[in-house]
């Protein structure tokens, strides 16, 4: 029996309809082919650290299984099997090794719309004298966002698809630059007008959300319209996220055609000043009438404005 494309495994997931803070889907395999068909369907993966995180979820788990309100991959095995399951998809691999997620609401950012705060902003354009650069350290960006993070989820054998992701153009990184030190970073997937970011570091303070916002600045260049920050957070709030129903994500990723979405250009990968993501905004004009000199016994307007 030949078995079905990754295209039609995800296309059978009904993600519409999966637990809102759940597992979509269990099994399946950790293929580029198949990874990058997640992401087109709204789903990203959660690979189980362990046998006992893989036995937690089957216990969790395997009654919504059963009852068919998450999907069992095509392929999956039945038992608890050994090892982490997620490389070749056999029948005797571990169906709850592998999780695919989809939460609902989504929380989401405009490609042009990251924030990275007054106060950030000004260090950029005044002290800090950082660069960045574009899907030019990707393995050394993973490697990174892997160290020390609990529960390990980036596990290496999705690392491995995820380099395998990068090299077909589909999986990209951006980088924060002091000198020659890499000083923070973020990492997602394309699929079509949408890139999910699936982790950052950083080692200096916000260096991740530089990250974000070269890479969204860089996205929104080639055509990209909209980052999924896939988990909700005050963190992802603070840069701009706002909570979307999972329907609307999933409409956006198929930029409500109805089908797969032409993917976007590919990404400027040049060395750029981060300043240029602050630009310098110009201050209002005095409002009619106001006088310039200084007897008046007011506050300028403008500086009251920004509690100068």
């Amino acid at each position: 029996m030949t078995a079905a494309a990754p295209e039609e495994v995800f296309a059978a997931v009904d993600v519409a309809r999966a637990p809102a803070d759940g597992p979509a889907a269990f099994g399946g395999d950790l293929a580029p082919g198949t990874l990058l068909a997640a992401y087109r369907h709204g789903l990203f993966p959660l690979p189980a650290a362990d046998d006992y995180a893989s036995a937690f979820n089957e216990a969790r788990h395997e009654e919504a299984v059963l009852a068919g309100r998450i999907t069992l991959l095509p392929g999956s095995g039945s038992g608890s099997g050994s090892g982490s399951g997620t490389g070749t998809g056999t029948d005797d691999a571990d169906p709850y090794a592998l999780a695919w997620w989809s939460p609902d609401p989504r929380p989401v950012l405009a490609a042009d719309g990251v924030r990275l705060g007054r106060k950030l902003s000004r260090m950029l354009r005044n002290r800090l004298e950082w660069w960045t650069t574009a899907d030019t350290a990707f393995e050394e960006v993973l490697a990174a966002c892997a160290e020390g993070r609990q529960p390990p989820w980036l596990t290496a054998d999705l690392r491995e698809a995820l380099v395998g992701l990068h090299r077909l153009g589909a999986a990209h990184s951006a980088e924060v630059w002091e000198g020659g030190e890499l000083v923070g970073g973020v990492f997602g997937v394309a699929a079509g007008p949408v890139l999910s970011l699936d982790s950052m570091f950083h080692r200096r303070p916000d260096a991740a959300r530089v990250a974000v916002a070269d890479l969204a600045a860089r996205f929104d260049a080639a055509g990209g319209r909209l980052l999924d920050a896939q988990w909700d957070s005050p963190h992802v709030r603070s840069l701009g996220a706002t909570p979307q129903p999972r329907a609307r994500y999933l409409a956006a990723l198929t930029d409500g055609a109805g089908g797969a979405a032409e993917p976007v250009r590919p990404l400027d990968t040049a060395r750029l000043p981060a300043a240029r993501l602050a630009p310098e905004k110009p201050r209002p004009p005095f409002p009619p009438g106001h006088g310039h000199g200084h007897g008046h016994g007011h506050r300028h307007p403008y500086r009251n404005a920004r509690g100068d």
